[in-house]
């Protein structure tokens, strides 16, 4: 019986942005017809439990143009729309999406903030690699996302960033995450 990993979405008026939260998966397999169905499948986890899914999307798409990249941590697509236009939706049925189908909160832009913003930054992901979608030519060695990079702690038992109790505080500072000394409670 397979499963389904955690998909995230946001669009802009010519593109879908579809991110597959499978890390560490195996044997990636992408397909995207120009109809709207994304379908994927992959092993992972220690068991290679397999992982599938079928989406149904909104409306046709160029697959010429759509574009994907697969990593560690995930897969991302970039699918291109057949023509330039908001969807209501990201899949094509109505009422609730799957529990799995979530909004990517950090990619997502309204339709009136689209025209003055342009291309979402991917972080410096190489998709030249990438004709199409579909098939093992789908398939990329690394993922560069930096929303994916942890904050660093420094071990318990050492100076930095560990107070009297153990804990840790951790501030921002100039946009970065940084570890400060928590101060010892009273």
């Amino acid at each position: 019986m397979s499963r389904h990993p955690e998909v995230k979405w946001a669009q802009r008026a010519d593109k879908v942005y579809v991110t597959i939260q499978l890390p560490d998966s195996k044997n990636a397999k992408v397909d995207l017809t120009p109809d709207g169905i994304l379908t994927f499948s992959a092993s992972a986890g220690a068991e290679n439990h397999l992982y599938e899914l079928q989406l149904p999307l909104f409306d046709k798409v160029n697959v010429e143009e759509s574009k994907i990249n697969v990593g560690v941590r995930g897969i991302f697509c970039v699918v291109q729309k057949a023509e330039i236009e908001w969807w209501k939706r990201l899949l094509k049925a109505e009422g609730k999406p799957p529990h799995y189908v979530k909004v990517d909160w950090d990619k997502w832009m309204d339709e009136d903030e689209d025209e003055a913003a342009g291309d979402l930054d991917l972080g410096g992901m190489d998709f030249s690699q990438f004709g199409g979608m579909g098939g093992d030519d789908a398939v990329g060695d690394d993922f560069d996302a930096s929303d994916d990079e942890g904050q660093e702690v420094s071990k318990p038992g050492t100076q930095e960033g560990n107070d009297e109790e153990g804990g840790y505080a951790v501030g921002e500072q100039a946009g970065k995450s940084t570890v400060e000394e928590a101060a010892p409670s009273t």
